[in-house]
């Protein structure tokens, strides 16, 4: 904008200062003109001056407004980096206490379930052990009522044989060795 605005007060001063009859010469554009070199000097000093007036100072402001800017964003994007770079490290650390436990866990859990294993497997053998006891005292129980009654048959039969032995009248040795040979044959368990 400020080239334009150089080139349209250059050209309107070459337009006031140009010599009225000389319009039907053409200008060439390498000829040399001190006064409007003059001019030119003297138009681009001014302007300078307007600008650094003007124009100057708060453009100057502007850029480093945008420096100061653009070094905050840059130290804002550092620090999220940093606190990024820490949540990732905090993230892992926590994952890997997660995996830690979790796996501790397991194991415990296989342990109990071991533990447990075993438990049952004593209760049930005690459970057997216990049936086996139980059905060996019903054994010895059903043998010994067994045996009883054997006895009272054995002592009805004996009761029975001395009634024979009676009605025979057989004399006495016959008798103790009829009663001892019967006895003999009863069995001891």
């Amino acid at each position: 904008m400020i080239y334009y605005l150089s080139l349209l007060f250059n050209y309107s001063f070459v337009f006031l200062l140009s010599e009225p009859g000389g319009h039907d010469e053409k200008p060439m554009l390498l000829s040399v003109n001190p006064g409007l070199i003059i001019w030119q000097i003297i138009i681009f000093i001014l302007l300078l001056f307007l600008l650094k007036k003007i124009a100057w100072k708060p453009l100057l402001t502007s850029l480093h407004t945008r420096e100061q800017g653009i070094r905050d964003s840059i130290e804002q994007a550092e620090k999220i980096k940093v606190e990024s770079e820490n949540l990732v490290v905090e993230n892992k650390k926590i994952l890997a206490e997660a995996n830690a436990q979790s796996m501790k866990i397991i194991s415990e859990s296989r342990e109990a379930a071991g533990k447990l294993r075993e438990e049952l497997m004593a209760k049930a053998q005690e459970d057997s052990r216990k049936l086996l006891e139980q059905a060996k005292i019903e054994i010895q129980q059903e043998k010994e009522t067994a045996m009883a009654d054997l006895r009272n048959e054995v002592s009805d039969l004996a009761i029975k044989a001395a009634e024979k032995i009676i009605n025979e009248n057989l004399d006495e040795n016959k008798q103790k060795k009829i009663v001892n040979d019967f006895i003999s044959q009863i069995p001891n368990n």
